[in-house]
């Protein structure tokens, strides 16, 4: 048997000033929180519910804790998050001798099928004792294992989990390396488009990827619009009415007639993220 844990306790450094607002596994690609794509995901496996899917939280864990609810088990971890490993330590009588598919909660993963296939991979004819990595081709000298690199999700057998603690570790350390020098790890290449929206030019980039899957712009039901738009996603009761480039407005966001952005992620009516240079500015005639 298998159970599933996403990885959503992260502080979220990189996405930051989004993350001061938004838990990362919480922030919206194509009007979706990244989190509830990847319960999507894993219900296309069969794995649902609070008895096959746990859900861990530390940063703005209040926010998480709310928005799953019951739909997983959540296991808070307090002051500071455990790492990947201390994560799957601390659920480790929860799990009690299943195999562990471990997931990144900012994973953003898209391909031709629906949800569920992409990853289905890792579990078919798996032998419980191998250690299963979803990859994709690296940059030459950028590969982590080889010339492949991490695309999100492991599967990890029970043997290998029961080992580990709540003390704070990393899968890649305790758990992915040991099973490499083993010779027990399968790379299981993922064929469709994978970012882990972990900075601001990822994450705008996973949004236009699923913006110019809905033909261009995604635009929820809503939000105003009387501005031109090229490549963009505008989250719930926004008003846009200035002009868009490849930019993403959060539920509630604004943007002023006159204004045009390009390459960013507007939150509010005055904070701007330019996707690329990590960096806030002020809309114009703002304080």
């Amino acid at each position: 048997m298998v159970c599933a844990v996403l990885l959503a306790a992260g502080f979220g450094r990189r996405l930051r000033p989004l993350t001061t607002i938004r838990a990362k596994a919480l922030c919206p690609v194509g009007n979706v929180p990244l989190l509830d794509r990847a319960l999507d995901r894993l219900a296309g496996l069969g794995l649902s519910g609070p008895a096959t899917v746990a859900v861990n939280a530390s940063y703005l864990a209040d926010q998480v804790v709310a928005h799953v609810g019951d739909r997983a088990r959540l296991s808070v971890e307090l002051p500071a998050p455990l790492g990947t490993a201390g994560a799957l330590g601390q659920l480790r009588d929860w799990i009690d001798g299943r195999g562990v598919l471990a997931g990144n909660a900012d994973a953003y993963l898209a391909g031709a099928s629906a949800p569920g296939p992409d990853i289905a991979d890792l579990l078919t004819g798996w032998d419980g004792r191998r250690v299963r990595m979803l990859v994709r081709p690296a940059a030459a000298g950028q590969g982590e294992f080889g010339g492949w690199r991490f695309a999100g999700f492991s599967l990890l057998p029970w043997w290998r989990v029961s080992a580990l603690t709540s003390a704070p570790a990393e899968l890649w350390r305790e758990v992915w390396r040991p099973a490499e020098a083993a010779g027990e790890l399968d790379l299981v290449p993922y064929s469709g488009t994978y970012l882990d929206a972990g900075t601001p030019a990822d994450y705008l980039a996973a949004n236009l990827h699923a913006a110019d899957a809905a033909g261009g712009a995604l635009v929820a039901e809503d939000a105003t619009v009387t501005g031109p738009l090229r490549r963009a996603v505008v989250g719930a009761g926004a008003v846009v009415d200035g002009s868009l480039d490849r930019c993403v407005v959060w539920p509630g966001g604004r943007v002023g007639a006159g204004e045009r952005l390009v390459d960013a992620v507007r939150v509010g009516v005055d904070l701007t993220v330019a996707a690329g240079l990590a960096r806030t500015s002020q809309a114009p005639g703002t304080a």
